[in-house]
């Protein structure tokens, strides 16, 4: 095993793939290096010399600036490096030529073809409260409902949430939007939309906002207007129940497929080795046809040029910079610091600065072309590498993927969490030590990249995982019963 690893050929900084101790000498590029100081796995130490002031190079990219001279082998981290980035910035669109993957034979999974003409790789009944309000009525009906499950039903789950009233504007404007994408979620046999009656987002407001419906499918209830609300939401999940076990699984293409990528509680072998095997399963599934979305947009921050330069066009290369600079627009309009990033759980892992953690993030982009940009709650309509404006919290952009069609959430990360989103969520280790930790939190790991394991044979395992989970196999926090959302509040309650 190599103990470090220098990613590019530019870089001034190479990272420790184990914790490496002071006075150990290495050989970099053919030539001899003693390391000054003790460096943890996961952090960086300078290959050269750099001046105060001067860029620090990792991934080929500035991932800051040196606060004083560092030295030849020394320790390059918080205390002695600095964000390098502005606020608002102007761009160019500047083209880059992209060699896309291509592939033999097409595959399949097993999933659940709507008669929309969507596809679904669940075949769940999700109970949808449209204000806080009712939140409890939901989760009640959710655990009496249990029974009614059978046939190809995989789950009856609730999804509370605090909004729906005393909202104005966009924010209430999102959460109709985020609420009517998950009612016509796929991987949702059936829904019952549960209302309290006298809510802004109201059943009647909300019906407007998801269109043409299976009245099949789709039941209806407002708690103030029912003499009993607990057994006539378990008589109507009962209906639900009796049409959605009917549904088999049957060979679908995975072009269908619709895949988000979301990371959290990254590392400094986050980078290395579980976002560019997400990286690569993107481009491998792009090329079947298929389409995946990268979000967390101020984790892209100090990385965007990068991602605009894959445009397919200039018009997606305009999107993209709105993207990026209405964000920076909101964090200023609250006053607060754009750059307040990475976490104290990244930095104890390696991460210095924002430009570090945002090259390592959209890693999980791959190499191919953007094809779409996405409004938050706007549901996805173009094949290929979409952006989806949502902020870097687990659990909001994980649901805003879900809201925007994703199947399947592929999640990485360096410290490990539990939490799970409306879609299977698939967490991916970074190291070896979290996965063996973690076992009931962790899915897939990719610390074995540090141990030799090629990309590209990660890659076509991690492509086959995610062809199984679409087919029925239950992630972690699906064995644990885990279901979340969580909805993006951006405005004032009343």
């Amino acid at each position: 095993m190599n103990p470090f690893i220098k990613i590019h050929s530019q870089d001034k900084v190479a990272v420790a793939l184990r914790e490496l101790d002071a006075d150990s000498k290495l050989t970099i590029d053919g030539q001899e290096l003693i390391l000054k100081e003790q460096i943890p796995q996961g952090h960086k130490f300078a290959l050269c010399d750099i001046a105060e002031n001067e860029q620090i190079i990792k991934y080929g990219a500035p991932i800051g600036l040196a606060k004083s001279n560092i030295y030849r082998g020394m320790w390059v981290h918080t205390h002695n490096m600095k964000t390098g980035l502005g606020e608002v910035l102007d761009y160019s669109y500047q083209p880059q030529p992209i060699k896309m993957k291509t592939i033999k034979d097409k595959h399949y999974f097993q999933g659940f073809q709507r008669e929309d003409g969507k596809v679904g790789v669940r075949n769940e009944i999700w109970i949808i409260p449209t204000v806080g309000c009712i939140n409890n009525i939901a989760t009640m009906i959710e655990r009496r409902a249990q029974s009614f499950v059978k046939g190809s039903i995989d789950a009856i789950a609730a999804f509370p949430h605090p909004y729906g009233c005393s909202q104005m504007g966009d924010d209430q404007e999102n959460t109709r939007k985020i609420l009517a994408d998950l009612i016509c979620h796929p991987n949702a046999g059936g829904v019952l939309v549960l209302g309290l009656g006298c809510e802004n987002s109201n059943i009647d407001i909300m019906k407007e906002y998801i269109g043409n419906y299976d009245d099949r499918r789709i039941k209806f209830l407002a708690t103030q207007q029912s003499d009993d609300e607990i057994e006539e939401g378990l008589r109507l999940v009962e209906e639900i129940a009796d049409h959605v076990s009917q549904f088999k699984r049957q060979p679908i293409p995975c072009s269908e497929l619709i895949i988000g990528l979301k990371c959290g509680g990254s590392d400094g072998l986050s980078g290395i080795t579980a976002n560019p095997t997400v990286g690569e399963f993107s481009d491998l599934l792009i090329a079947e046809g298929g389409t995946t979305i990268l979000t967390e947009v101020p984790e892209m921050f100090g990385a965007e040029t990068l991602l605009m330069n894959r445009c397919e066009n200039e018009e997606l290369f305009e999107k993209t910079v709105h993207l990026i600079n209405d964000f920076k627009n909101y964090f200023i309009s609250h006053d607060q610091t754009i750059y307040e990033n990475p976490s104290p759980g990244n930095k104890k892992g390696g991460i210095s600065s924002l430009e570090d953690k945002s090259l390592g993030c959209t890693q999980k982009s791959g190499s191919a072309p953007v094809r779409g940009v996405l409004e938050y709650g706007e549901p996805v309509k173009t094949r290929g590498l979409n952006l989806l404006s949502a902020p870097g919290n687990d659990l909001v952009a994980s649901t805003a993927l879900a809201a925007s069609g994703a199947h399947i959430v592929l999640f990485t990360t360096g410290r490990g969490t539990p939490f799970a989103s409306p879609v299977p969520t698939v967490k991916i280790s970074s190291n070896t030590a979290l996965y063996q930790r973690k076992q009931n939190w962790i899915d897939f790991d990719c610390g074995s990249i540090v141990n030799g394991e090629s990309l590209e044979k990660l890659g076509l395992e991690l492509f086959e995982y995610v062809r199984a989970v679409a087919s029925g196999k239950k992630v972690k926090s699906e064995e644990a019963g885990f279901h979340d959302m969580a909805i993006f509040k951006q405005g004032v309650t009343l």
